[in-house]
């Protein structure tokens, strides 16, 4: 299967274009591992509880043109909104090598070996760039603001 830009998930807003790459955006996916150990609302919490927004989300098998570049089988692909979010990603995931990394981190709670860490991380402002538009139409990412509106619920 091809990417499927219907999969995205997303928030409509009046806020900044949709598909604004800048260097506040990152890529994060979950590969195989992550997804068959459910792992990935555990990621996601981790992101929002440090406060990144997600800005696009999907699940989907990478076509083979796709796993040349990146991973092979069920991947759940996000990409991240915020300051500094490349910087701060790669803290929070850690060491491809797992016995490198602390616990605390994604991959130091979670990952046993290198081939099975969990979690990509883009290492840069250029790499997230390039990777996002791999995986994402960006004319689907959904770049929000938070609402000056009363919380939905009160």
């Amino acid at each position: 299967l091809t990417p499927n830009p219907s999969f995205l998930v997303s928030h409509q807003s009046p806020h900044p274009p949709a598909g604004a790459l800048t260097p506040s955006h990152t890529l994060t996916p979950a590969p195989t591992d992550g997804v068959q150990r459910h792992l990935i609302g555990e990621i996601i919490r981790r992101f929002e509880k440090k406060g990144f927004k997600l800005v696009g989300m999907k699940l989907m098998q990478a076509s083979e043109d796709l796993l040349k570049k990146h991973y092979i089988g069920p991947t759940v692909a996000m990409v991240w909104q915020g300051l500094d979010v490349v910087k701060m990603a790669r803290t929070m995931i850690r060491e491809t090598n797992p016995s490198d990394s602390r616990p605390g981190t994604i991959r130091g709670d979670f990952s046993i070996e290198v081939s099975k860490n969990v979690i990509h991380g883009s290492d840069s402002i250029e790499s997230a760039r390039r990777e996002i538009l791999l995986w994402f139409h960006t004319d689907k990412l959904t770049c929000w603001a938070e609402s000056t509106e009363p919380w939905i619920y009160e």
